[in-house]
């Protein structure tokens, strides 16, 4: 017999039926409270709410576990590319050898944007922050290919939309760059794969040939992966309730860079450069910053430390932390940064405090730090973020759009003013 809830309100018992997830996740289906009970639940910010049942991403926060279609995220970072999870995420399962080859070589051949959009690009200021103008460049797509707003064109029109997607998105991250340097736009190559192409396109000049660091794209690589789906956070919850509107796949990604770009979820990483920077000015005295850390009185936090959603380790940092020391050795970076950095992780680790608490570094602290080291600009990180993050927005939404789940429309408690008469300005 099935699991119930029983839920007594002004005397009356209702039922409402228990939800267990593959992974053995329970959750109370409140779907119909409202029409049995005319009761709306309150949980600000859904932390308790289960807003849809995916089958994409599984993460238990208690025992930090974060799996891609069943596969552990520590399996993938160390044996797959990033272009193999794009299709895992999307399509539910790991491509043979013939699927990976078509699915490369199709967005391969999408990676240019059109010429029209340089003259957007040229409008924008120096100064304009690279995701304020990836997310308006991101949603301009649409206007270059109409088809894409209808919901019903057929599956293979919507591929096609997916495919220019994971295109075009890191050639207008790069140009975005590129332009607030002003420097010359560098077109794609298709003898690059997608992470070569990238750094190509952000670093290479027209008047000298660019060699491509090896190192820096197995970096490159496992760093987005590690982002590259992490379920139901506030971007990707974003692109599914706007996608529920049956907005075009453009614009639901452009409401997802939108919502990364907030300083609580996809700036994190900057955050953790901007802190090392602020310690570093400050003359470099890690252990006075590690005791305004601990008082209580003080404003000053420690950025990427801790997690709101692991509890005890965040896996994806311990696998990163190897990859952010093998880069630091193999490039060779002195930098009196990292070296703060280096000095914090130590406290991080080693210190009472932080141990009992759970203030570890996660994959935010790592991240920032071999940003940094591949000589990715600050401001760039969220974008980084946005380009490792895409396959799982765009995986999300396809599985909303193909289970056909209704409009999102959450309730409120509403706490204005009660009815009241208009005055007449003239007695106010």
């Amino acid at each position: 017999m099935s699991e119930i809830a029983k839920l007594e309100l002004e005397g009356t018992i209702y039922e409402f039926p228990i939800i267990e997830g593959t992974e053995n996740e329970k959750a109370i289906d409140i779907s119909k409270l409202r029409d049995t009970t005319g009761y709306v639940t309150l949980d600000t910010g859904y932390k308790n709410t289960g807003a849809t049942k995916s089958a994409i991403t599984f993460l238990d926060g208690e025992k930090g576990i974060l799996h891609y279609r069943g596969y552990s995220i520590e399996q993938l970072a160390e044996n797959a590319t990033f272009i193999e999870v794009a299709y895992l995420l999307i399509y539910g399962s790991l491509p043979t050898q013939l699927q990976l080859d078509t699915f490369t070589n199709n967005i391969t051949k999408h990676t240019l944007v059109h010429e029209d959009m340089k003259q957007f690009f040229e409008a924008y200021p120096a100064k304009a922050h690279p995701m304020g103008v990836l997310a308006s460049m991101t949603c301009s797509l649409s206007t270059f290919y109409p088809e894409s707003l209808d919901p019903n064109r057929s599956p293979e029109a919507k591929d096609l939309t997916m495919l220019r997607l994971l295109a075009k998105l890191p050639t207008l991250a790069a140009w975005s760059y590129k332009n607030a340097m002003r420097h010359p736009f560098m077109y794609p190559k298709n003898k690059y794969d997608y992470c070569s192409n990238f750094l190509h396109m952000m670093f290479a000049m027209p008047t000298e040939e660019y060699k491509v660091n090896p190192v820096v794209v197995k970096a490159l690589n496992k760093l987005l992966i590690l982002h590259a789906d992490h379920e139901q956070n506030c971007s990707t919850s974003t692109v599914r309730i706007v996608g529920s509107s049956q907005a075009n796949l453009y614009a639901c990604i452009s409401a997802g860079i939108s919502a990364l770009w907030g300083p609580l979820h996809g700036g994190a990483n900057q955050a953790v450069i901007e802190m090392l920077e602020q310690i570093h000015n400050d003359g470099g005295d890690v252990d006075k910053w590690v005791l305004k850390a601990k008082d209580k009185e003080d404003s000053f936090r420690l950025m990427g430390f801790g997690h709101r959603v692991y509890k005890n380790f965040d896996p994806r940092a311990t696998i990163i932390k190897k990859a952010c020391d093998d880069v630091l050795e193999q490039l060779g970076i002195n930098d009196p940064m990292l070296e703060i950095a280096k000095k914090l992780e130590k406290v991080a680790l080693e210190d009472e405090y932080f141990k009992s608490r759970n203030l570890y570094p996660n994959v935010d602290f790592y991240s920032g730090i071999i940003y940094r080291a591949l000589g990715i600009p600050t401001e760039m990180f969220t974008v980084m973020f946005a380009i490792g993050r895409l396959p799982g927005w765009i995986a999300q939404w396809k599985e909303m759009t193909e289970n056909n789940e209704p409009i999102g429309r959450p309730r409120q408690i509403y706490t204005g003013a009660t009815p009241r008469e208009y005055v007449d300005i003239a007695k106010r």
